[in-house]
């Protein structure tokens, strides 16, 4: 039966009888006929309100109408001329919610028939558009006025909040989701500045816009969640900014936390050009990086939490340097100076400027107002284990942590003590006195072994160092069962762990024990990692002569990383990969045509020089290869002008201050005081390298006037005792 309406009462008393209908409402009575005309479904309303259990009742006092609420009624009385079944619901409803009778509300709600109104809001919302594009302000021809349809959309919302309080979290999105589709299909072009922004109208729009994402959250479906969100923000909503922000906000983080992965937006969305992000990571960015916008442009607050979330979906596709530099964009004060030289130094350091942020760190830490640095002096002193000649300054920021925390934090004591074993063992390295390279020696396996039990032998960075250290003061036994311990720690799923231990075994001259476990390590680890591994067998099956075997698994090398080299990737780490993957094939080729050189197979090592010099042009390798296989066909000026250009490359390349020095032996007396000086530099840089010691020991005995027989004899035997122990390639 067709709703009559409730007519517009008029004169002076029109507000007084206006009051007497709101309460008529409430209590569930008639309205008098003078006073309004009758209509059935008013009566309906007000039945169904009663019979809710929400009447007024003998003895309770009458409740009363707000004065909001009349003014609400009016306004809809002088839009539209009269107060319908639905309009009046929506005004009943909300009393009910703002009184926090959420059950009473829905009730209330429920009794609107949404669908009935659905096409004269549509009609209503398309005109009313359509009007304003035509510079018309008039509501005349509408079916429906724009307070009543913010009226019933607001109503449909405090549905959508009363079934959230319910826990019906399906029915309340499914509730929002009529008035985003009702705008959207009413108005296809977007909002574009129709409404006012602080019209209850728009207001009502932000709300839902903002609400229906959190409900199909709470309702469990992902694809909705993610869907309702990019409405959000493609849909022309006029949104302020603020809520704007917000849902960016809130959108990132579900991409980037919640698991899900996310297609990119559909076509319709697209525009020619534009920038599609490929997957979760990539949208999460790019929202936090709109949302950081907005505020360097003074359009929001800032909110840290924005900046915590960058960071960490920047660190982990890789792309630091982005990360860095909205660090540096930030205007001064906006984040603490600790918080910010910290981040950007972990940036720098992630993308192996280590110079850049070890920098950073020494301007932090000298400030004196700035306290409780621990963090960033231990990531200092890790920056520091990469650079030999910066040890000694490393040393003074471990010991500084350990000082501070005084046994407070044990896992940073730990890593504080393992990172002081580290660099004792890179500044032992350095001295020239022997006593102090023993001492400085010990020193570092007694840290490394303090570390071990602080975590209680489960650290496998720890035990990797310790087998490191034991390898290479030749305490094979001890390395060896370090190394072993590593792996069963790491569930034999490491490379590094891996080579190291047929490293070992090699230095125990242990070639075939070393060449089963690097089988090993092949059926264990994944084929991404078998080049380095694959190297490694080469070398040993060069060790027992098999140098046709090694020429085939070189070969097999290579083309693992032709295969490597054909992967497609984005992120910094993956171009660090391909950096190291180059570095390793530039690497390889050499190690062929040093082994061709050996066997006298000058064509194919001049093919593998070329091979290496197209990949890279700048290399103290390749000029040292190219120099052995020159001295090789008896080329002796060109082998040494060879030399020189590697050590022009890298003046501490040992292979070629070695191999100088050797040549220089041939030359005659002349040459002995700068071939001498080449290979002291070569012992002081590797003071395990038989060679260098050998050679030191020809340079003694060829000295004026017979030499010193003794120190000869005392290099021959300590390259004699470093050959019994030397490993086909270095432990480091």
């Amino acid at each position: 039966m067709k709703a009559k309406p409730w007519r517009k009462s008029e004169g002076s008393g029109g507000r007084g009888r206006l009051k007497k209908m709101m309460k008529c409402i409430f209590l569930g009575k008639q309205v008098r006929a003078d006073e309004a005309a009758e209509s059935s479904d008013s009566s309906l309303a007000t039945r169904d309100y009663s019979a809710s259990g929400f009447s007024g009742q003998g003895g309770e006092i009458e409740p009363k109408t707000t004065t909001s609420t009349i003014e609400e009624a009016e306004s809809s009385l002088r839009a539209s001329g009269y107060l319908n079944y639905e309009e009046a619901r929506a005004l009943l409803g909300r009393l009910e919610y703002q009184k926090g009778n959420v059950e009473a509300a829905f009730r209330v709600f429920e009794g609107i028939d949404i669908d009935a109104v659905t096409p004269n809001i549509k009609v209503s919302l398309a005109r009313k558009c359509e009007g304003q594009r035509r510079n018309s302000q008039s509501d005349a021809v509408l079916p429906m006025s724009m307070h009543a349809v913010n009226l019933l959309f607001e109503a449909i919302f405090l549905k959508a909040k009363s079934l959230q309080a319910l826990g019906r979290f399906e029915e309340a999105a499914q509730s929002c989701q009529v008035i985003v589709d009702t705008v959207e299909s009413a108005i296809p072009q977007g909002l574009n500045g129709r409404f006012s922004t602080n019209s209850k109208l728009q207001e009502t729009l932000n709300n839902t816009v903002e609400l229906l994402p959190e409900l199909w959250k709470l309702a469990l479906f992902p694809n909705k969640v993610i869907s309702s969100y990019r409405h959000a923000l493609l849909y022309d909503w006029n949104l302020e900014m603020g809520t704007q922000a917000r849902i960016e906000k809130e959108f990132a983080i579900f991409l980037l936390y919640s698991g899900i992965d996310a297609s990119p937006p559909t076509l319709r969305f697209q525009v020619e050009g534009a920038y599609i992000p490929s997957d979760n990571v990539e949208e999460a960015i790019l929202l936090f990086l709109l949302s950081l916008r907005k505020f360097l442009q003074g359009s929001i607050d800032w909110d840290p939490s924005i900046m915590d979330h960058l960071s960490f979906a920047l660190s982990t596709s890789g792309d630091l340097g982005i990360l860095a530099r909205q660090l540096e964009e930030l205007p001064a004060g906006t984040i603490d100076r600790k918080d910010n030289y910290g981040s950007l130094a972990l940036c720098y350091h992630g993308l192996g400027e280590d110079k850049v942020s070890l920098n950073l760190l020494r301007n932090l830490l000298k400030d004196r107002e700035i306290h409780n640095c621990t963090r960033e002096l231990l990531l200092a002193s890790k920056i520091c284990t990469q650079d030999t000649n910066c040890s000694e300054e490393g040393i003074k920021y471990s010991e500084k942590v350990i000082k501070r925390l005084d046994g407070d934090c044990q896992q940073l004591v730990c890593k504080a003590t393992c990172l002081l074993g580290i660099l004792s063992s890179a500044q032992s390295k350095l001295v020239t006195s022997e006593s102090k390279r023993v001492r400085m020696q010990s020193k570092a396996l007694d840290l490394l072994g303090i570390a071990e039990a602080l975590t209680k032998e489960t650290d496998p960075n720890v035990i990797y160092h310790l087998a490191l250290e034991n390898a290479e003061q030749r305490k094979l036994d001890m390395a060896l069962s370090y190394a072993k311990k590593l792996l069963k720690l790491e569930a034999s799923s490491g490379t590094a762990g891996w080579v190291l231990l047929a490293r070992i075994l090699s230095a125990q001259k242990r070639y075939i024990d070393a060449e089963t476990i690097v089988n090993a390590a092949l059926e264990q680890t994944g084929k991404w990692e078998h080049a380095e591994l694959l190297r490694t067998r080469a070398k040993l099956e060069i060790a027992q002569g098999k140098t046709k075997i090694a020429i085939q698994t070189y070969t097999h090398v290579l083309a693992v990383l032709q295969v490597r080299k054909k992967s497609c990737g984005i992120g910094k780490l993956f171009l660090e990969r391909k950096e190291r993957d180059k570095s390793l094939e530039v690497e390889t080729w050499h190690d062929l045509a040093n082994l061709y050189t050996s066997l006298s197979q000058w064509r194919d090592a001049e093919v593998c020089l070329s091979k290496s010099e197209a990949l890279c042009r700048h290399s103290a390798s390749r000029c040292h290869s190219r120099g052995l296989l020159y001295e090789a066909k008896g080329l002796e000026k060109e082998a040494q002008k060879s030399f020189w250009e590697a050590l022009d490359q890298d003046p501490n390349h040992i292979p070629s201050l070695i191999s100088m020095s050797k040549l220089l032996v041939k030359f005659g007396e002349q040459s002995l005081p700068i071939a001498t000086s080449f290979i002291r530099q070569a012992i002081r840089l590797d003071r395990t390298n038989h060679m260098a010691w050998r050679i030191l020991g020809l340079l003694h005995r060829c000295e004026p006037e017979g030499g010193s027989t003794a120190e000869a004899l005392e290099c021959f035997e300590a390259a004699t005792l470093l050959e019994e122990t030397a490993p086909v390639e270095p432990f480091r």
